[in-house]
């Protein structure tokens, strides 16, 4: 199995910055895409960037222009870096990665426990 471990969060006044990371471990064979998601309170999960395996990136609408997503593929680790929060960006921020445990096995999605990020006003 994969394992993904976020770390970063915490709280964060408005106009702040934050370094998440997240580090997968375990049987990996290989990694395609990982990406960051969010859930607020209330409100479905959502994604907020990925990269694939060779640097493609795709944004949020929401966080184009502020945040930075970026890997380091020897160390099978994911970095989002955050400029300018806004109280709008506090949620539970989770790693997705998708791997697979064998040259044999099939794609699939592995999920991190989640950092909690808050911002306030």
């Amino acid at each position: 199995q994969v394992q993904l471990v976020e770390s970063g969060g915490g709280l964060v006044q408005t106009g702040g910055s934050l370094r998440l990371s997240c580090a997968a471990s375990g049987r990996i064979f290989s990694i395609n895409a990982m990406g960051w998601y969010r859930q607020a309170p209330g409100k479905q999960r959502e994604l907020v960037a990925v990269i694939s395996s060779v640097g493609s990136t795709n944004y949020a609408d929401s966080v184009k222009g502020r945040f930075t997503i970026s890997r380091d593929n020897a160390k099978n680790t994911v970095y989002l870096q955050m400029n300018s929060l806004k109280p709008e960006d506090t949620a539970v921020y989770y790693c997705n990665a998708d791997a697979r445990t064998t040259e044999l096995t099939r794609l699939r999605d592995y999920w991190g426990q989640g950092t909690q990020v808050t911002v306030s006003s």
